[in-house]
């Protein structure tokens, strides 16, 4: 009998290898219905339970073994990867389309105008309310200019550009620029603190900018006071910078 029931344990093995279609599973059921029958007085639910739990055991064993990527498998795996790889170097090696150069300064364009003036980090609006008195001859011409709306003021001929026209014609097309700069300044006590302060650059004008009769270097910033006197090239116009406190 127990030489019958290990046959027909050994059958139920060659069932399980063979496939899970309906005919094995025809197969697998008969070969069990024969051990059963070997055993006579076991329980045959104990022995329906323990043989199911072996088939199940033998089943999820066989599973993991199948589970195992094949050569072709891997050799998907292993394409598909470097597939990912050669799409990473090709997006690490795109062109960068950020200005510079040339092409930075042919962007720089108001109305048309390529502007030889750019301004700095640490161009700020002003907190203090600045004006431009204009005298010519001793006299005040109009109004003051209210030079605190914005962080910078283009001086030139150009109108195209140029906040503040001076139409004389010894004054270059962009002549100077009124530039306020955020600036750490020290205080009478020694404390030091963030300050918008006025400066005035000469772009490089052919008959110059002056301050207080002081020709300027081109291209650099000189601070300016208040009560401090400009003029642009040969023209006769004085501008003189105050603000809403000052004392006139």
């Amino acid at each position: 009998m127990i030489g019958e029931m290990t046959r027909g344990i050994g059958d139920m093995t060659e069932t399980q290898k063979g496939g899970t279609g309906p005919a094995h599973q025809r197969d697998r059921e008969r070969s069990m219905g024969h051990v059963m029958r070997c055993l006579g007085d076991i329980q045959p639910l104990f022995l329906f339970v323990s043989l199911d739990y072996w088939y199940l055991t033998r089943q999820a064993r066989d599973s993991r073994g199948d589970s195992l990527p094949r050569s072709g498998e891997l050799d998907s795996v292993v394409k598909m990867n470097a597939a990912t790889e050669a799409l990473e170097a090709k997006e690490k090696q795109k062109p960068s389309f950020e200005l510079s150069g040339k092409l930075a300064e042919e962007t720089n364009k108001v109305r048309g105008v390529a502007l030889i003036f750019t301004e700095p980090p640490e161009a700020r609006k002003p907190d203090t309310r600045w004006r431009l008195y204009v005298f010519k001859g001793g006299d005040v011409l109009n109004e003051p200019l209210y030079v605190h709306r914005q962080s910078c003021y283009l001086f030139g001929r150009e109108r195209r550009v140029a906040d503040i026209p001076t139409d004389h014609p010894s004054c270059s097309k962009q002549h100077a620029v009124l530039q306020y700069r955020l600036i750490e300044k020290e205080q009478p006590d020694g404390m030091m603190v963030n300050e918008v302060r006025p400066y005035l650059m000469d772009l490089e004008s052919t008959n110059g900018t002056f301050v207080n009769d002081n020709r300027l270097e081109p291209r650099r910033y000189y601070e300016l006071m208040e009560k401090d006197t400009i003029r642009f090239g040969n023209s006769s116009r004085e501008y003189v910078l105050l603000h809403e406190n000052s004392a006139q």
